[in-house]
């Protein structure tokens, strides 16, 4: 059978009621937990995990419920000078400030990975598989950190892989939503209906959902009506399944 996954991004305390309306709102559709949440461990270096205990006891009760966590990034902030236009338009035109991956070393990913991992792994005593840069964007020296490190599945807009072996795990542009200006809100739900069209005779669809699109009621109506087509047609994976 086809399949979807679902997650939310930028899970952190900054954050925190927004993601407990995104997780209410999977269960009005019987999601329950095949999702997945993409957890920053010290997100734009002033909201650190351990110091919030009362969202640590929610998150471990989604753990407890079988809700996937995966890394995303460490801070999910950007401080990196980009020596090259390709990687300055990206890091200003594909997010504000928070392509946190996109233009590290080798060293400073490994060091970034290894410590968010550790703590994640600390918090909710379990192995964390997976690794999805902030914004989808990764340097070079990401790709050979991930590499060499113990992570089973990595996913960029275009496709899942392993970062070990470099094997493609699923194909799919990832269906997500922007809010800073009215073009890209508006552009987001053009691409929303054409993706839930386009897409159905794609074996994987992935559906990503952020803290901020639940401020817009015409993304949060979208989000509704994209999974109320996907929902019926596809059964629920997290992307430990798919790297399985």
């Amino acid at each position: 059978m086809k399949q979807l996954a679902l997650s939310v991004h930028d899970v952190t305390p900054h954050h925190f009621e927004r993601l407990k309306r995104a997780h209410a709102l999977f269960q009005d559709w019987g999601v329950g937990s095949r999702y997945s949440m993409l957890v920053v461990p010290d997100f734009w270096s002033r909201w650190p995990l351990q110091d919030y205990p009362d969202f640590t006891q929610w998150l471990k009760a989604r753990v407890d419920e079988g809700v996937e966590i995966i890394l995303h990034g460490y801070s999910h902030f950007d401080q990196t000078r980009h020596p090259s236009l390709i990687t300055r338009w990206k890091a200003r035109a594909l997010t504000n400030r928070e392509g946190e991956f996109l233009g590290l070393s080798q060293q400073e990913a490994t060091r970034r990975l290894c410590l968010g991992k550790q703590q994640l792994e600390s918090l909710f005593d379990q192995k964390i598989g997976g690794f999805v840069a902030p914004a989808w964007l990764y340097s070079a020296g990401t790709h050979r950190a991930l590499q060499a490190l113990d992570f089973r599945f990595a996913e960029d807009h275009w496709r899942v892989w392993s970062p070990t072996c470099g094997k493609i795990l699923g194909r799919s542009p990832v269906l997500s939503y922007a809010s800073r200006t009215p073009a890209r809100l508006w552009s987001s739900i053009l691409w929303s209906r054409l993706s839930t069209l386009v897409l159905r005779p794609a074996g994987l669809v992935r559906l990503a959902v952020h803290p901020h699109d639940l401020d817009q009621s015409r993304l949060v109506e979208e989000i509704h009506r994209a999974l109320a087509d996907l929902l019926p047609r596809r059964q629920l994976v997290c992307y430990r399944d798919i790297a399985s």
